[in-house]
């Protein structure tokens, strides 16, 4: 190989590393007054800041997908996974990724080498679909950790509140007590809501948002046993000190069934994406063997039989995770 051409390589890396570190260093450094500000502003109120740091290409970006749904998902995506990405950066990334990848899929594919443009067309596409779902499946690893912390916190963070209640606390005391003394991730979130509080939003518009950011059934449950307490009254404490009990017992059964289902989870996934590194890996290292799929003579059959081990594979798995996918 060339010296030259791994220098090439090498820059281009450093270089989108470079733009991935820019990015979220710069979204680490907002202070918690611009993350307040940027989410009124979502929430449709006007607010002008004249510090933007962000460029203005990824702020157009950002406006021009808030208007359609799967820009307001990849925003609610974002926040229940804690990023300091905004929209607009988070989209700029995946195109840097996905031009990234297609040219190391390319260069992968021989492109260097002199091949067809036909032949690196499966290498290009194959490098370009890692860089669009890379950032998905990252985004959704970080929600589903963050929300399996969040579950298993929920019971302590209700014992801490029944005992402020029954100490004499406000509900708005009691949610400023778990913000101070529980770890993250929930001390976050409710400090977000007492926040929200103070700067005069309704609690029951707060606790909705917090149900937005966190998709837990466990969390419905005690937001919806606050609200109802506060319209029809009652003593709160007794009501969170029982929800206690049968989230405790919900955790604990859900990490039973975590424990006996993961062997199947994980033949699951080893099952379906072993073809795909086969695949792959065949493609890459003798090229003129898989693309007998794709040659003009034999295409007609190379190709549904690819599609057909495509939808098998993908049937094999649905149905193993439906059988692990135990309701608790």
């Amino acid at each position: 190989m060339s010296p030259t051409i791994i220098l090439i390589a090498g820059g281009g890396l450093a270089l989108i590393l470079l733009v991935v570190g820019l990015l979220v260093s710069s979204r680490d450094e907002r202070s918690l007054v611009d993350e307040r500000l940027e989410y009124l502003e979502e929430d449709g109120y006007t607010v002008k800041d004249s510090k933007e740091r962000s460029a203005v290409m990824t702020e157009w970006i950002g406006k021009q997908a808030g208007r359609y749904s799967w820009g307001q998902n990849i925003s609610r995506s974002l926040a229940r996974a804690d990023l300091k990405l905004r929209v607009g950066e988070y989209i700029a990334l995946t195109i840097i990724l996905m031009i990234g990848g297609a040219a190391v899929g390319w260069y992968l594919a021989g492109g260097m080498d002199g091949s067809s443009i036909v032949a690196t067309i499966p290498g290009i596409l194959l490098g370009a679909g890692v860089g669009f779902f890379g950032p998905r499946i990252y985004v959704g690893r970080l929600q589903g950790r963050r929300l399996q912390r969040f579950d298993a916190q929920l019971a302590d963070m209700l014992n801490l509140m029944v005992n402020g209640l029954r100490a004499g606390y406000s509900i708005m005391q009691a949610m400023e007590a778990i913000s101070r003394e529980l770890p993250p991730p929930i001390s976050d979130e409710f400090r977000r809501v007492v926040q929200e509080m103070q700067l005069g939003i309704a609690m029951d518009v707060a606790l909705d948002n917090l149900k937005h950011r966190i998709p837990s059934r466990d969390l419905d449950l005690v937001i919806t046993a606050m609200n109802v307490q506060r319209e029809v009254g009652g003593n709160l404490a007794e009501i969170l000190d029982t929800i206690s009990h049968t989230i405790r017992e919900r955790v604990r059964v859900k990490g039973e069934i975590r424990v006996l289902t993961t062997q199947v989870m994980m033949s699951g996934k080893f099952l379906a994406l072993m073809p795909i590194f086969l695949i792959v890996g065949m493609y890459f290292l003798n090229r003129s063997y898989m693309m007998r799929f794709f040659n003009p003579g034999t295409r007609m059959f190379g190709i549904p039989i690819l599609i057909t081990g495509g939808l098998l594979i993908a049937l094999g798995y649905f149905m193993m995770t439906k059988i692990a996918d135990i309701e608790v």
